[in-house]
């Protein structure tokens, strides 16, 4: 028998950043193409100056920063993507380009480039963006016959349609599916969603531990502390119907607003999410009860995207609690 002796790391693969990031294109060309159906030729423009933003602002800041041009490795791209998505089509173009600079000057390269950003930044461009322009961030459009005719509906404080959940306009659930509802651009259409969210996992780009973590745990405090629970002793669920209407606001939950987007999209970011299987489902677990506490008792323009950010704040101390002992380390001040 020989022995071979080599450095770490033991395991390589032939994945590489550029690899992994057209890996996620791919995945989101699907909910991309819905948002550009329902919300028409502004929503293709909003995600053409998103993604060319973002290139133009990596390409300049690199270069002020005497640093290496990373533009071929397509992050920049996903990151245009992915706030482009989480934006409304009716966003003025001016603020889209605003939301690109923060999520790459100052969220990614501000903090060493890729690898290196302690947040997501097309996350923390959202949120910035709900900050500085609440009004414009919460009003949404939704489609009215031909593909380029939009509707304004008036701005909410929530997220459209979790706001409307019990009134007579609460879209069915066939439309919260296919996506004909207000919303973001990418959040709207769930199927094509998920379709990419299986390719992630069948390319083994992403594993499935966040995001199940994530939709459980929401969905579990649903059933046990939404508006139609378990505990609601008034007679509710003493009748079919009573059931009915406890599964309905499970599923509306679930496929309103930008969970599916986050869970599957931007919880499972490698940089900001924890190393470990363990630590990943305390991350999704976490992201599950403050979305739900945002949701149900919050007052906020939905809760997925603080969630997801306030985790990724908790992400270094998830991994050192849950990161396993090195084999072999020697003890301080052990005896000879």
């Amino acid at each position: 028998m020989k022995l071979q002796v080599s450095n770490s790391p033991h395991v390589r693969d032939k994945a590489t950043t550029q690899s992994l990031m057209l890996d996620v294109i791919i995945a989101l060309l699907p909910a991309t193409f819905a948002g550009w159906y329902y919300f028409g030729i502004r929503a293709v423009l909003i995600t053409l100056i998103s993604v060319a933003s973002c290139l133009l602002f990596e390409y300049i800041s690199r270069r002020v920063m005497k640093r290496n041009n990373t533009l071929y490795d397509l992050s920049a791209v996903v990151t245009g993507l992915l706030l482009a998505m989480n934006l409304p089509v009716s966003l003025p173009f001016y603020m889209v380009v605003i939301g690109a600079c923060f999520a790459i000057v100052v969220v990614k390269q501000m903090f060493g480039g890729i690898g290196n950003n302690f947040v997501n930044p097309a996350i923390a461009a959202r949120i910035f963006l709900v900050i500085a322009f609440p009004k414009a961030m919460t009003s949404w459009t939704v489609r009215t016959g031909a593909w380029y005719s939009l509707k304004s509906v008036d701005a909410v404080s929530s997220a459209t349609p979790l706001t409307s959940i019990n009134s007579p306009e609460a879209p069915s659930m066939w439309k919260l599916f296919i996506g004909d509802k207000a919303g973001c651009i990418g959040e709207v259409c769930i199927v094509a969603l998920l379709i990419g969210a299986l390719y992630l996992l069948f390319r083994h780009v992403i594993r499935p531990w966040i995001p199940l973590a994530y939709l459980g745990t929401f969905t579990i405090l649903v059933f046990l502390f939404g508006h139609q629970n378990v505990f609601d002793f008034s007679g509710n669920l003493a009748t079919l119907e009573g059931w009915q209407n406890l599964f309905y606001e499970c599923c509306y939950m679930l496929l309103s607003g930008g969970l599916i987007l986050g869970a599957f999209f931007m919880a499972t970011d490698y940089v900001t999410s924890p190393l470990t299987n363990k630590g990943k489902l305390v991350f999704g677990f976490g992201c599950g009860v403050l979305t739900f506490l945002i949701r149900y008792y919050g007052n906020m323009a939905e809760g997925v995207s603080f969630s997801i950010l306030l985790m990724n704040i908790l992400t270094p101390h998830i991994d050192d609690w849950t990161m396993g002992k090195p084999f072999g380390e020697v003890k301080e001040n052990a005896k000879a």
